[in-house]
């Protein structure tokens, strides 16, 4: 799972990065989801632009055209500008062979009528039999759930020490996993997916091997696939 897609090569949540992390092998793209003012999904993590593109000001605050103003590749001046893409731009360059997850970062998530919209979109898109809704709060999936109990869900914790019930997939921040290393076989008791929250993991690989983890998510999909002999 590329997170966010390849961030060493391009700056992340960019078309680049994201293509970047298609052509290196990655067989899921994850990205983060905010709303702009005017209603669009933003694939973006922060809820301002400031650290990650030349601009300033909240995502929720300001329209599609104003933020596509933005060079989301500013941090990197060697390389062309981009504009903060939508969920619209990154469908358009996804492989139907692909899959995605989307990060909820924003509390409208909580609102039905905001995932009704993202499950409308998704579908409108071709993308619904091939995403997974992930977020830190199991309030925003359980709205998810209850408008389209069809979309799979991903839940991420940095501290629950043992799989919970309800969800599809688990993101533990990786220390849990040696803290209890049976935390895997729990939630495939459970017929859950194990992902673990560990963006730099090639020298745990072996570990989540171990473990029989289902997916790994890396910031540098290029070298997690080559030393998976991928």
């Amino acid at each position: 799972m590329a997170h966010r897609g390849n961030k060493v090569a391009f700056p992340e949540n960019t078309i680049s990065a994201f293509q970047q992390a298609l052509q290196d092998g990655a067989d899921l793209i994850e990205t983060d989801l905010h709303l702009s003012a005017d209603d669009v999904f933003m694939c973006i993590h922060d809820g301002t632009v400031n650290r990650t593109t030349d601009g300033s000001g909240a995502v929720a605050e300001m329209s599609l055209s104003e933020l596509t103003k933005f060079n989301a590749a500013a941090s990197r001046p060697e390389l062309p500008p981009e504009p903060i893409p939508t969920l619209r731009d990154l469908a358009e360059i996804l492989p139907q062979d692909i899959g995605l997850a989307l990060e909820l970062k924003t509390d409208r998530f909580l609102e039905p009528a905001t995932c009704r919209r993202l499950a409308q979109e998704l579908e409108q898109l071709g993308l619904k039999a091939r995403t997974v809704v992930l977020s830190f709060s199991k309030s925003r999936l359980d709205t998810i759930r209850l408008v389209a109990p069809e979309l799979p869900v991903g839940w991420i914790t940095l501290s629950k020490i043992w799989p919970i019930w309800g969800v599809e997939m688990i993101g533990p921040f990786w220390p849990l996993l040696f803290l209890n290393p049976f935390y895997v076989y729990l939630a495939h008791s459970r017929q859950q997916i194990i992902c673990p929250l560990d963006p730099k993991p090639d020298s745990r690989l072996w570990y989540y091997r171990f473990l029989g983890c289902d997916a790994v998510l890396t910031d540098n999909p290029a070298e997690t696939c080559r030393l998976l002999g991928r």
